[in-house]
C-alpha cells in the first residue's frame, strides 16, 4: 500500500491546497490517509490515488481529474482534502502505461507530462474516468453517486464528462475550456465553473456555454474572480494575493455544491 506524505498550505486557511512553494514539510493529521489503488477496465488498467473520510455513513464519491502535468502530489492533495470535507475522492493517474516501460505520470518529467496528456484521446480519457467511478462506487463504505472535479485540462475534461456520461450527478470545473455548443444538450448534471478573471483564453469559452445552458434550462453556475490567473488554486502566492482570495472563495462554493448535489 502506498502512503502519501500530506503537506499543509498556511496560505489556505490550513488546508492541503496551495502552490508547493508554500507547502510545509509536515503531515496534517486532519486528514485521513490515502492509499494507491488499480482500477480494471476489460484489459486495461488505470492508477490511482483513493483516499476515504472519516464518518459512520457511507459516502459520495468526487473524481478528481488532474492538469495537463498528470497525477501529481498537488493533486493527490486535493483529493486528501475532499476526503476531509466527507467525501470518497478518486483521482485517477489517465497517464498510466502511457509513459517509459508502461509507466505514467511519475515515470516522466512534467514537460513528458504535457506531451503524453497531449496525445490522449478524448475518448480514452472518458472511458478510464468511467471506470474509475464506476470502481469507487462498488466500494462497500460508498454510496452509489458521484461528482467530478477538474484543474485546467482536467476541468475542460469534467465539463465534457458531464456531457458524455448522464449519471455524473455534479461537475466543477477549474479554468477550464467549455464544450462545443452543440453539445451541451446532452447534460444532465449541474455544472460550476470556477474561473481566474485574467484568463481570456479560457472566459473567452464561458458566454456561449453560458447562453447555451440558459437556453436549455440546464444550471450552469459560473464564477470568475477579480485579478485571478489562470491555475489560482495551485498557485496561490501569485498575482499579489488575488490567487489566494480566489482559492478560498472558490474552494468554499466547491464544497458546498457537492455537498448539495451529491446525495
Amino acid at each position: 500500500m502506498m502512503k502519501h506524505l500530506r503537506l499543509c498550505s498556511a496560505a489556505f486557511l490550513g488546508l492541503v491546497l496551495g502552490s508547493s512553494s508554500l507547502w510545509a514539510q509536515a503531515a496534517n493529521p486532519q486528514i485521513p490517509p490515502g492509499e494507491g489503488v488499480t482500477v480494471k477496465d476489460g484489459g486495461d488498467t488505470v492508477k490511482a490515488w483513493l483516499v476515504y473520510p472519516e464518518r459512520r455513513d457511507k459516502a459520495p464519491v468526487v473524481v478528481v481529474i488532474h492538469e495537463i502535468f498528470g497525477l501529481t502530489d498537488w493533486i493527490r492533495a486535493v483529493a486528501d482534502q475532499l476526503a476531509a470535507e466527507g467525501f470518497i475522492a478518486i483521482a485517477p493517474d489517465l497517464l498510466t502505461g502511457k509513459g517509459p516501460n508502461g509507466g505514467g505520470t511519475e515515470s516522466v518529467d512534467r514537460d513528458g507530462a504535457v506531451g503524453l496528456i497531449r496525445g490522449l484521446k478524448p475518448e480514452e480519457a472518458l472511458r478510464r474516468l468511467n471506470a474509475t467511478a464506476h470502481f469507487a462506487m462498488q466500494l462497500p463504505a460508498a454510496q452509489p453517486i458521484f461528482g467530478s472535479v477538474g484543474f485546467c485540462w482536467g476541468g475542460g475534461i469534467s465539463f465534457t464528462f458531464a456531457v458524455e456520461q448522464p449519471k455524473l450527478k455534479a461537475a466543477v470545473v477549474y479554468y477550464g475550456t467549455s464544450p462545443a455548443t452543440e453539445t451541451l444538450s446532452r447534460i444532465q448534471a449541474p455544472v460550476l465553473g470556477l474561473y481566474g478573471g485574467d484568463d481570456a483564453r479560457v472566459n473567452a469559452t464561458i458566454p456561449a456555454a453560458d447562453a447555451e445552458m440558459k437556453k436549455l434550462g440546464k444550471p450552469y453556475e459560473h464564477h470568475e474572480f477579480e485579478g485571478a490567473g489562470h491555475g489560482f488554486l495551485r498557485a496561490q502566492d501569485g498575482r499579489n494575493g488575488a490567487n489566494a482570495r480566489a482559492a478560498e472563495q472558490a474552494w468554499k462554493l466547491t464544497t458546498e455544491f457537492f455537498k448539495k448535489e451529491l446525495k
